[in-house]
């Protein structure tokens, strides 16, 4: 039985994705997330404050597991250097090979997607500026924290003193630890891996990457156990904001596309307004055809005087005499 649609409501048409408005999208995201980070650099008692604190909140609730792995990945740098580039590199590589995958493999899916990340990622920026908060390993050596990325840098592309490329340390904020981003993104790349993966590889992978992604920020000190709880509920609250981000999103793209018809149809009136129109060309030149006539003045030249193409004597009548032969 076909499906009967309710009258006066027609499903709005969605634009086509092309990647040419999408990748400056997500540029223009991240680049203001990194300005983001370095404007809110914060207030550095604060910030230390803040980490202490929250420190002493997972000692009363023994959360803070940070302190015997960061032992570990300190002690067996087996397990500390592939940590500190699992750190430095995968959430660059992973989360936009996830995105560009769920582009072009799942494309009914993809706008929802997109907006879930960006809207988590703004939510997280908005984090950084009301909190900040320093990492473990910028605590004072009093407290057990070693910083690994310092440690183990002549083993990798970045500085001693963040994870940025050697010499660019100064350009990032340091201080941007609450929430972690790195495990929301990672918690991101995960569900879209469960969810459309579609292999047994795939649903495992969506599972092992945040929860090593978590291990590794905690490890290397770069974040608090609830740094990590506070990225996951981060993202918790941008995938509940995005049906409405999204319906917000079409009704800007709608009034923008119904203002652009609008100037193209008076455009268009005014063209037609202003141009004379054009007389009809008459053919005939004012003479009368019938069927089977090409040109005017064609039965003269066929038929003499008097004769037409359809009289007969029948047509004429019992009483006509009949032609001259």
């Amino acid at each position: 039985m076909p499906h009967a649609e309710t009258p006066g409501i027609q499903a709005a048409p969605r634009s086509r994705l092309r990647w040419w408005t999408e990748l400056p999208l997500i540029v223009l995201v991240y680049a203001c997330y990194s300005a983001g980070r370095l404007l809110v650099a914060g207030d550095v008692n604060s910030a230390v404050d803040t980490g202490l604190a929250i420190l002493r909140i997972e000692k009363l609730l023994y959360l803070n597991a940070e302190q015997p792995l960061n032992r570990l990945f300190t002690r067996e740098p087996w397990l500390g250097v592939p940590a500190d580039f699992w750190y430095a590199s995968l959430h660059y590589l992973i989360t936009p090979a996830i995105l560009v995958w769920i582009f072009r493999s799942h494309a009914a899916h993809y706008r929802a997607a997109r907006t879930w990340l960006m809207t988590s990622t703004f939510i997280g920026l908005i984090g950084f500026t009301l909190l900040p908060t320093c990492p473990p390993r910028l605590l004072s050596p009093t407290y057990g924290f070693v910083d690994t990325m310092a440690q183990y840098s002549m083993y990798g592309w970045w500085g001693g003193d963040a994870s940025a490329p050697k010499g660019l340390g100064g350009l990032t904020n340091q201080y941007a630890a609450m929430p972690s981003l790195h495990c929301g993104w990672a918690l991101w790349c995960g569900v879209m891996l469960w969810r459309y993966g579609g292999t047994r590889l795939a649903k495992t992978a969506g599972v092992i990457y945040p929860l090593v992604t978590v291990i590794v920020v905690l490890g290397t000190a770069n974040h608090y156990f609830l740094d990590a709880v506070a990225g996951v509920a981060v993202m918790g609250a941008g995938f509940l904001l995005t049906p409405y981000v999204m319906r917000c999103a079409e009704r800007v793209r709608a009034r923008f596309e119904g203002r652009g018809s609008l100037i193209a149809a008076r455009s268009a009136r005014s063209a037609t307004e202003a141009s004379p129109a054009a007389p009809a060309s008459i053919v005939s030149g004012g003479c009368q055809t019938s069927a089977g006539e090409r040109f005017p003045r064609q039965r003269e030249s066929r038929f003499e005087s008097g004769a037409e193409p359809g009289a007969s004597p029948t047509d004429a009548g019992d009483g006509a005499p009949a032609p001259a032969r």
